[in-house]
């Protein structure tokens, strides 16, 4: 006897989610809904489902991070379903580890397809371990080739075991690892990366249509570059949670930012 497909549906919309639980029903799923993150995560932790649609938008915690608390516990399919439509929204939500994007409104006759079509695509932990492990060499490789960019942005951070930073912070980007005055902060991958680019060209301004390129990946810039101050935000909490006095990353106005290691 095949085991039954489970599926967790994320949406604090009552009327979106009842629909997309329903139809999961029909297509045959044991279907459960969380209106929250934290919620969806428990769930997820103790059901091990086949499937995730994932808002974005959730009352309580943002859906990327929920994304990536996902992958770190299931390789279950994800699709996130979000009204934010712009490209490196999409690219985001890839690059935690979502199978597909489904922009809101949809019909569910294309969520229909799109389901589908993952599960002719079968997977188990072993196969999604390899996809990760070769994603990051790639992704390590094309670091470690990347050339100087044009005048007007920073070269990319290699990835050695040489540590970077300054007395009170220091990061070593072969390990992944940062240390401020000798306590290992928590980043999340698109902080570390904002935080080694930034550290890597101290002293130099840059621009936040560059961090975008080489932090994301992507040649497309988008009219607003909001999601860069959002994450260097976060970032600089942490930061500041560490050495409240630090002011290593400066915001140049009208440009981008700089990092500046001997302002402590």
């Amino acid at each position: 006897m095949i085991d039954q497909r489970t599926a967790v549906v994320v949406e604090d919309d009552h009327d979106v989610g009842d629909l997309i639980s329903g139809l999961l029903d029909k297509a045959g799923f044991d279907v459960a809904v969380a209106r929250t993150g934290a919620d969806a995560l428990t769930i997820i932790r103790e059901q091990r489902p086949d499937l995730v649609t994932l808002d974005l938008t959730l009352p309580d915690i943002d859906g990327v991070e929920v994304c990536r608390q996902i992958r770190l516990v299931s390789d279950c399919y994800v699709i996130v379903v979000s009204a934010r439509t712009g490209e490196v929204d999409r690219l985001i939500g890839l690059e935690v580890g979502a199978d597909d994007y489904l922009v809101k409104p949809f019909s569910m006759r294309e969520l229909q397809a799109r389901v589908a079509a993952l599960f002719r695509r079968p997977r188990n932990q072993d196969s999604a371990r390899a996809e990760v492990a070769r994603t990051e060499t790639v992704r390590d490789e094309a670091v470690r080739s990347a050339e100087p960019t044009a005048a007007g942005e920073a070269t990319r951070p290699s990835v050695d075991t040489d540590p970077l930073g300054c007395s009170d912070l220091t990061l070593n980007t072969g390990a992944r690892e940062v240390l401020v005055s000798g306590e290992e902060i928590d980043l999340t991958r698109t902080e570390f990366d904002l935080l080694a680019h930034l550290v890597s060209n101290p002293g130099v301004v840059v621009p936040r249509e560059a961090l975008l390129r080489a932090v994301w990946d992507t040649e497309f810039v988008p009219d607003s570059t909001h999601v860069v101050d959002v994450h260097l935000a976060n970032l600089r909490r942490k930061l500041r949670g560490a050495a409240s006095d630090n002011q290593w990353i400066r915001t140049i106005r009208g440009v981008g930012f700089r990092f500046d290691p001997c302002c402590n």
